[in-house]
């Protein structure tokens, strides 16, 4: 029985592919692994969505080369996003031997039996139809509280900054029968949680199903499963899936929803299809159904031609929606993109490290603000497991996603506890546990 080591890069479906990709060569015969150093096959399953994922990638090639040549034999490649973006550059390093794009782990197995002929092997053809719904992952959370569902694969958006729809091909959405079955299986296996994963999982829509139906589907299984999901496209959230959340109790209070720019002309620069009085529409309705919602939001400095005064209308977007938590970055070029092709990347790195360190300042603040005010309330917290900084006690997120940390030698991930808020940092709520 060979012996099989991934390593996951990026997003949470990269972890949900890994996830399939162990399902079908466990099949095969092939073992999971953690130690790279008694692998026979070694793969990186990469992200693209900036240049300093790749470049953190490139780096793990010359140390998964050095377990080639120290130990003859042994397969080296390079699946995912990565491969699919840059195909044969990755074979001509002769570093590694196979690349496999998101729509081609099924063929795996035939890949790796083609290599004895010592030739390397490539498949990154992009499919309109593939989702993996039939396949049960392998899944990787070592606690066995939490599972990734992927209910849709692909991209249809295109945005102008972003590689997704190059990497990962056009939109599909899985039939919602095997996703409730996926859910049903992940309960059976004594998960506690689902997220239910997509690259904007609003457009998701099979046969008669749209996301909120889904969503009611899964969120019915049983009402001791929580459901998650990510990620949320602002112009396509509706009003049925932000009801749909308030109806059911076991659906957490949160979402994560994308802004990139507070700024009308860079959002239709960067082909968002929405307005920022769209996107404060959108979030105002979330508030108002769900009063206790919590919201996080992603954010792009930098981008092509962007002002100051287009930076700051940001900062006040920010103010405004009031989030909880936040990922920003500095734009990052990526090659084949429509940005790439037609704007000038013109604003200096200088300028764009600094406006993203004030938008993170910024976001600390609010995030700050926001923990303070959840002072004195209790949360049913799910257990996921030791707090990293103190293995006394124990951590686990509240519905709306934000993680507590209290001091437990009683409960056990997987189990709900219920917990009052103390104290807090801006990034962590720190509790005892209730009576």
């Amino acid at each position: 029985m060979k012996k099989l080591y991934i390593e996951t890069y990026g997003c949470q479906m990269n972890v949900s592919d890994s996830e399939v990709i162990f399902a079908i060569l466990g099949k095969k015969g092939y073992v999971r692994t953690e130690d790279m150093g008694e692998a026979d096959v070694i793969l990186a399953n990469t992200c693209s969505i900036r240049d300093n994922a790749e470049q953190r990638i490139w780096g793990r090639v010359d140390q998964f080369y050095q377990q080639k040549k120290s130990r003859p034999g042994v397969v080296v490649g390079i699946v995912g996003c990565m491969a699919e973006r840059l195909k044969d550059a990755l074979l001509d390093t002769r570093k590694v031997d196979l690349v496999a794009g998101p729509d081609a782990y099924r063929k795996l197995p035939a890949l790796l039996d083609a290599l004895s002929d010592g030739h390397p092997q490539m498949d990154v053809q992009l499919s309109r139809e593939e989702t993996y719904g039939d396949i049960s992952p392998v899944r990787l959370d070592k606690n066995g509280v939490s599972a990734f569902i992927s209910i849709m694969r692909g991209c249809n958006n295109v945005c102008s900054y972003c590689v997704v729809p190059y990497t990962r091909g056009v939109e599909r959405s899985r039939d919602y029968r095997t996703i409730v079955r996926e859910a049903c299986e992940c309960l059976s296996d004594g998960y506690k949680e689902v997220t239910l994963l997509g690259q904007n999982v609003d457009s998701y829509r099979f046969g008669d199903v749209d996301f909120a139906g889904l969503l009611a589907m899964v969120a019915e299984v049983s009402p001791t499963l929580r459901v998650r999901f990510s990620t949320s496209h602002p112009k396509d959230i509706s009003d049925a899936v932000i009801e749909t959340m308030a109806r059911y109790p076991n659906i957490c209070r949160h979402i994560h929803l994308p802004v990139q720019s507070g700024n009308d002309r860079i959002l239709e620069k960067m082909r968002r299809r929405y307005t920022r009085a769209w996107y404060m529409e959108r979030v105002a309705k979330i508030r108002e159904v769900m009063p206790d919602c919590g919201l996080s939001t992603d954010a792009i400095v930098g981008f092509c031609s962007e002002t100051e005064e287009e930076f700051r209308d940001t900062l006040s977007l920010f103010r405004e929606a009031a989030y909880d938590s936040a990922f920003m970055f500095a734009y990052s070029e990526r090659p084949g993109t429509l940005a790439a092709r037609e704007y000038p990347d013109d604003v200096p790195q200088e300028e764009k490290t600094r406006r993203l360190e004030e938008l993170i300042a910024l976001q600390n603040t609010l995030s700050l603000e926001s923990n303070r005010a959840d002072v004195g309330k209790t949360f049913e917290v799910l257990v996921e497991g030791p707090s990293k900084r103190n293995p006394e006690q124990l951590c686990g997120r509240a519905g709306n996603n934000k993680m507590c940390v209290w001091t437990d030698s009683v409960h056990k991930p997987g189990d709900y506890v219920h917990v009052s808020v103390q104290d807090c940092t801006q990034a962590t709520l720190l509790c005892t546990l209730s009576e």
